[in-house]
């Protein structure tokens, strides 16, 4: 006895695209319909790409909390070497402030400008 026959009845747009599928070599609508119930009905199919979807997941959060876990140590780091640098760095007396500040100035600018450099030779594309 043969497989018995289901007439169904589906969007023209889902037929279009049944058919385009069908056109390949080796491929037969019937086979395409089959995967697709047998799929629906097999809850553990489903689940194998729903667990590794699940594992890419997790390794993407473990990475992201990594990544947030040593920005805080960065900036915990900068924070602590701001404030001890800000307490053990004598005034400056009021006769030399313009010029400390002028120095501070042009020293500010010149670290702009390296970063400025390496954060665009960073983004260039590669020739």
């Amino acid at each position: 006895m043969g497989k018995p026959r289901v007439n169904i009845r589906i969007s023209t747009k889902l037929y279009a695209q049944l058919c385009e599928a069908a056109d390949k070599p080796g491929v037969t609508k019937t086979a395409i319909v089959e995967d697709a119930l047998r799929a629906w009905f097999d809850p553990e199919a489903r689940s194998v790409l729903e667990e590794r979807l699940l594992a890419r997941m997790d390794a993407f959060d473990q990475h992201q909390a990594d990544m947030e876990k040593d920005l805080a140590y960065t900036y915990a780091t900068l924070s602590h070497f701001v404030y001890y640098w800000l307490t053990r760095t004598e005034p400056i007396p009021e006769g030399e402030r313009d010029i400390a500040h002028a120095l501070g100035q042009r020293r500010l600018e010149y670290f702009n400008e390296q970063v400025s450099s390496k954060m665009s030779a960073a983004t260039e594309p590669a020739a």
